[in-house]
């Protein structure tokens, strides 16, 4: 599949967010969004005015990763706002099943989500539900964290679950997304590439992504 990148905008500077999106827009396929409730992770994040804030001022698509007990719970709100994709995790939500359906119905694509001590067969019965798996490489909650390798063997078994099934699936991978991390994840078989730090705290955004970008699609 062809790569994209989605800076997550956990990394940006939100006295300017307006800036940092109109920065990086000519250069990437979508905006990543952490949505964080303090409860499922030690953090509070990005929220649904922001969301809407967001929409008013760009054309890209709006990748929402719901870091909640409750996913189910403002999914027509996420919509409401401009949300493109919707991202739950399994272990939030063990049959998503009726989320996946839900969120569809509100025109909306639909994402699964593994964090790093979770195995790949916890999600392997839902993903043909899923347009989207996203590979945690970080335990989720900050930015700034260390890529953890060992999460390779799931974009790998993720990759050949997908092609062996001819489903669509996009992998995502999500923290400590670099050039040199991101390449070992794209010979995985990821396709979507979220990057926060790498990006908005670069001294210069644009030249991160031309790197990050040389780097997954160099065969």
């Amino acid at each position: 599949m062809v790569p994209s990148i989605a800076p997550s905008l956990l990394a940006a500077d939100f006295a300017r967010l307006g800036e940092e999106v109109a920065t990086v827009e000519p250069y990437v396929d979508m905006l990543h969004i952490d949505v964080m409730d303090g409860h499922f992770v030690p953090n509070l994040a990005i929220g649904l005015p922001v969301v809407a804030s967001l929409r008013r001022v760009t054309q890209l698509p709006l990748d929402c990763h719901l870091m909640t007990t409750n996913p189910d719970a403002y999914l027509e709100e996420f919509a409401s706002a401009g949300a493109n994709l919707l991202s739950v995790h399994i272990e939030a939500v063990p049959d998503p099943t009726k989320v996946a359906s839900r969120v569809r119905g509100l025109g909306m694509r639909f994402g699964l989500v593994l964090n790093p001590p979770t195995p790949f067969a916890g999600v392997a019965p839902f993903l043909e539900l899923a347009d989207l798996l996203l590979v945690m490489s970080v335990n989720p909650g900050f930015g700034g964290q260390e890529f953890l390798p060992e999460v390779l063997t799931k974009v790998r078994e993720a990759r050949e679950w997908v092609e062996s099934r001819g489903l669509s699936t996009d992998i995502q991978i999500d923290g400590g997304i670099t050039p040199v991390t991101a390449r070992r994840a794209r010979e995985a078989g990821a396709n979507v590439f979220v990057a926060g730090t790498a990006i908005f705290k670069a001294p210069d955004p644009v030249a991160a992504i031309r790197e990050l970008r040389s780097a997954i699609e160099t065969e």
